[in-house]
């Protein structure tokens, strides 16, 4: 089996299996409230590892069921009124673009898609920026790369331009943690999110949200708050937690949470330079063979793609094809029109099958996909 498929999931490292069957176990032994207080210690390194990770302190690391549980906590937070535009790009993750839809519909905001450089090559900053001046937006919100391409936004410099103009600012970074190095402070970002189950290679049903010292000084808190995030303080008034476990709920699989914690120190230990040299670069590798492969358009754009590799296969149907290298033993996934409306128009595409190697892949693994495709190419040609 060759798994390709890092962008959906990646595989789990023995330390982080280990981690949640021995907490699994001791919950069993012992009783869940009692193993997760024997456990407190490696259950606070959640929020540090993360923070480690990302460049903020603890108390600024929320956990979250997925990445979309992050982002979902986030928008409660922002008190939308009719007329509030949000500024968004025309690669946003689409469970991000059906969220702002459903604000449309709820509290009668503005969606605002910038523009993208000529021939697709991510957002044109000087647009996004004058409308970022000309609008004045709630919220600006980006993916850093989108799930149906490799493409990498210039988040940084969109962030430069939010902090000028004091405008509220929130990335997706469901593609990028574990995959390049990430620093909140550099990025500029009032909220992040992000999943722990791919490329940081940690259990599905995991993610975290990033919210800033201002967010959280100006009394930012999630539309539901529960028990663990505010205190009852009198019978007609609550006060939310200092902290962003303001954003959580008392309720926590601490399995899960313990086998997080272990596949960001793993991704640690490994080092996110070298990850970040060595990913990419496998991608690059695919996308160079697949492109001289006759029948395949490759449909990255970006002057230079992340390990998510998009191609299209003249004379196969989604499903067939995707099960054709199933049964060769090739780990991959469909992206349909429907996820990118804006960007699979603009290619003129249906579907494409994505391919998203990870550091523990090789180059000899490359070049069997890559073989493979022509194969099934030359059969259909």
């Amino acid at each position: 089996m060759i798994h390709f498929n890092n962008a959906g999931c990646g595989l789990l490292a023995r330390p982080v299996l280990q981690a949640m069957l021995d907490h699994l176990e001791l919950e069993a032994r012992i009783g869940g409230y009692e193993a997760s207080a024997a456990r407190a210690e490696e259950v606070r390194d959640f929020h540090a590892s993360i923070a480690e990770l990302i460049g903020c302190a603890p108390g600024n690391i929320a956990f979250a069921g997925s990445a979309t549980h992050a982002y979902t906590k986030a928008l409660s937070a922002i008190a939308f009124e009719p007329g509030d535009v949000i500024l968004t790009t025309r690669n946003d993750f689409i469970s991000n673009q059906i969220a702002f839809l459903a604000l449309r519909r709820r509290h009668g905001v503005e969606i605002v898609h910038a523009p993208d450089l000529p021939g697709g090559g991510g957002v044109d900053i000087d647009a996004m920026a004058a409308l970022m001046r000309s609008r004045r937006p709630r919220l600006v919100a980006v993916t850093h790369v989108p799930t149906n391409s490799g493409l990498v936004q210039p988040v940084a410099e969109i962030g430069r331009h939010c902090r000028e103009l004091d405008l509220l600012y929130l990335v997706d970074a469901c593609q990028t943690v574990g995959q390049y190095e990430i620093d909140v402070n550099e990025i500029g970002c009032d909220l992040l999110t992000a999943t722990c189950r791919k490329f940081l290679r940690g259990p599905r049903g995991s993610g975290f949200l990033y919210v800033s010292d201002r967010v959280l000084r100006a009394g930012f808190e999630p539309l539901f708050i529960d028990m663990y995030g505010a205190r009852w303080v009198e019978p007609g008034r609550y006060r939310p937690v200092e902290t962003a476990a303001r954003f959580e709920e008392w309720e926590f699989p601490y399995a899960t949470l313990l086998g997080c914690a272990a596949a960001v120190r793993y991704a640690l230990d490994v080092g996110l330079g070298p990850i970040s040299r060595r990913t990419p670069a496998l991608g690059d590798r695919l996308r160079d063979r697949l492109a001289a492969i006759p029948g395949v358009r490759v449909l990255d754009r970006g002057p230079r793609p992340a390990a998510l590799v998009t191609f299209e296969i003249s004379g196969w149907d989604a499903e067939p094809f995707k099960q054709a290298m199933d049964t060769r033993g090739i780990n991959s996934a469909l992206s349909f029109r429907e996820f990118a409306q804006f960007d699979f128009a603009d290619k003129d595409v249906d579907w494409a099958l994505r391919l998203s190697p990870h550091y523990y892949n090789t180059e000899a693994e490359v070049d069997a996909v890559a073989e493979t495709v022509a194969d099934l190419a030359d059969k259909q040609g």
